[in-house]
């Protein structure tokens, strides 16, 4: 039983939530900032709870698409349902009842959440299937967890304020940026397989350049959201930490030398969403209005 659940959770890659959430828990404060009040601890368990029902559907459903992929792929073909450890039909049923979970968790916070759970689904859903006719999945990638900042706030608020968009945006093109260099060791499997990425299309050392391109539009972005939302001076030490870390990040992913990718991925990326909770929970709570 223990092994089965290990093999779930790494299917899911359940370790790599700590990439979205932390954005949704902001978008969460903000909207509750904005009210002059805090999130009750309800509030915050179903978003907890919606987020990984949302983010497990969706990584689920991406491994069921992506089957034959991966098991032509060398990276790849070790994953649980390649080596047949858990069975499609298993996969199909998890992705459903990660699905309700998110639904459940929006109906118990309000009824726009609930109306607009099916809408976010069919764009987690859709992602899966991008890379077979587009080089722009990395955008598509990014905006599902782009999402989480406007529905943290559709959660507390009810309703949507423009200035959550400007995080979405944030989050998009800081997802799409490292997915891209995610991308760049998949090159000449992408090219085998006829699948589409930035990589591929042109060429890694001018992907490198599109995913810092990007990473700086992401620094753009804050600064614009610290200044609309007037936080004071923990989100600006925030905003400085991430980029400190971003640029790290791409010191760490050279054209010739792609060996520090995991580290440049997982532990970095890691770093710089639980560092931004903290730093722009503080301003949150330093700054009310």
């Amino acid at each position: 039983m223990t092994s089965r659940i290990r093999t779930i959770l790494e299917m899911i890659k359940i370790e790599h939530s700590v990439f979205a959430l932390p954005f949704a828990l902001v978008g969460a404060l903000l909207a509750a900032r904005s009210a002059g009040t805090w999130p009750t601890w309800s509030q915050m368990l179903w978003i907890i709870v919606a987020m990984v029902g949302a983010r497990s559907a969706a990584m689920t459903i991406n491994r069921i698409a992506d089957i034959e992929y991966d098991r032509r792929n060398p990276r790849t073909r070790n994953r649980a349902l390649p080596q047949g450890t858990l069975s499609v039909g298993f996969a199909w049923g998890f992705t459903l009842a990660a699905a309700a979970l998110l639904m459940i968790a929006a109906w118990r916070l309000n009824r726009l959440a609930l109306e607009l759970s099916p809408v976010a689904l069919a764009v987690l859903f859709l992602y899966s299937y991008t890379k077979r006719f587009t080089s722009w999945s990395h955008f598509v990638l990014g905006f599902c967890l782009g999402m989480s900042p406007a529905a943290a706030w559709i959660a507390i608020r009810g309703s949507l304020d423009a200035r959550i968009l400007i995080l979405c945006a944030a989050v998009t093109l800081w997802v799409g940026g490292f997915d891209v260099l995610y991308a760049c060791q998949d090159v000449e499997f992408d090219k085998s397989a006829g699948l589409h990425s930035i990589p591929k299309k042109f060429g890694i050392v001018r992907a490198l350049i599109i995913a810092r391109a990007m990473h700086v539009g992401v620094i753009v972005l804050l600064i614009w959201l610290a200044w609309s939302f007037a936080l004071a001076w923990p989100a600006w030490m925030g905003i400085a930490v991430v980029a400190s870390l971003l640029a790290y990040e791409h010191s760490l992913v050279k054209p010739t030398d792609l060996s520090k990718l995991n580290a440049a991925f997982f532990t970095v990326n890691g770093y710089i969403s639980m560092l931004f909770l903290l730093f722009w929970g503080a301003a949150t709570f330093v700054s009310r209005p």
